[in-house]
């Protein structure tokens, strides 16, 4: 272990060295990830400690979830501007991973509620409320970022503080609303079979399908799908208005969801489900002996 560290640290420094102007903006992007996941993490212990009252629990965990992911993902838009979509994707990966594996019961998606109610395990009220504490975190965060962006600590974040935002969206609001809802769509029925299932490696499988589904929605609708997201980091930018924006990330990626719920139904699908589940074809499923 000890000699891995020193490679890695004689690594480093021969890159930061010959590299530094393109390497140390990437650091600092790196340092604010890792500060608002540590921040977030914080935030969430102090929660479970000190809130008794379950649902009040989730809803504060729900405006922490909706907070980290926004705050990291307003960095994740620097990263691929400055070092292109592949490095976007591996932060991406690795930090829908660190998610699940770090949010509990938190979602910070207010479909996934809708979807509870459709199914009878959640009701109304409270997929409104967690929703309101999504917003409420996704919206607030901005201004944490706006003040760490304001260091202008690396030439990536120049003038970021103050600069106008512009909308993602490349293609006309109605393609845009189809993209958005058919990859939600798509990413939810893969989450549902992979929860059915239990494979091994379920998380990372999960976070590799997501992540996939981003970039290949990066050039048409900024591949969001998930509203609160998109609304903290887009809502009110130049080039679209907020009713087209509805349109294409609340619309688009609820209705998506909710078509899944009825698609996951399907006897065709049920009947691979449990087909799989009883055959075990592959190595990767939970019980299957290596």
């Amino acid at each position: 272990m000890k000699f891995s560290i020193d490679v890695l640290g004689v690594f480093l420094k021969v890159v930061v060295k010959i590299n530094k102007v393109t390497f140390a903006p990437l650091v600092v992007s790196t340092l604010f990830i890792l500060l608002t996941s540590l921040l977030a993490h914080c935030a969430r212990r102090a929660v479970q400690k000190l809130v008794k009252e379950p649902f009040v629990k989730l809803l504060f965990e729900e405006a922490i979830a909706a907070a980290e992911l926004c705050g990291c993902c307003f960095e994740l838009i620097i990263i691929a501007d400055n070092f292109g979509v592949a490095t976007y994707a591996i932060y991406l990966f690795a930090l829908t991973i660190w998610w699940s594996l770090n949010w509990g019961d938190a979602t910070a998606c207010p479909y996934t509620h809708i979807e509870d109610v459709i199914e009878g395990k959640g009701d109304i009220r409270k997929s409104l409320l967690k929703t309101w504490a999504e917003l409420t975190g996704g919206l607030l965060v901005f201004k944490y970022v706006q003040m760490y962006w304001a260091l202008e600590i690396s030439e990536t974040h120049k003038d970021k503080a103050i600069e106008d935002c512009k909308a993602d969206l490349q293609v006309p609001v109605i393609y845009g609303a189809i993209v958005e809802g058919v990859a939600t769509c798509f990413y939810r029925l893969a989450s549902k079979s992979l929860g059915d299932l239990s494979p091994r490696f379920a998380t990372a499988i999960d976070a590799f399908i997501g992540t996939s589904l981003v970039v290949a929605a990066f050039d048409y609708s900024g591949g969001y799908f998930n509203p609160v997201l998109a609304t903290s980091l887009k809502a009110g930018c130049e080039g679209h208005s907020l009713l087209e924006h509805a349109v294409v990330y609340w619309v688009g990626a609820c209705t998506g969801s909710i078509l899944s719920v009825y698609l996951y139904k399907l006897p065709v699908i049920q009947n691979y489900i449990r087909g799989t589940t009883v055959v075990n074809g592959d190595s990767i499923w939970a019980d299957k002996d290596d």
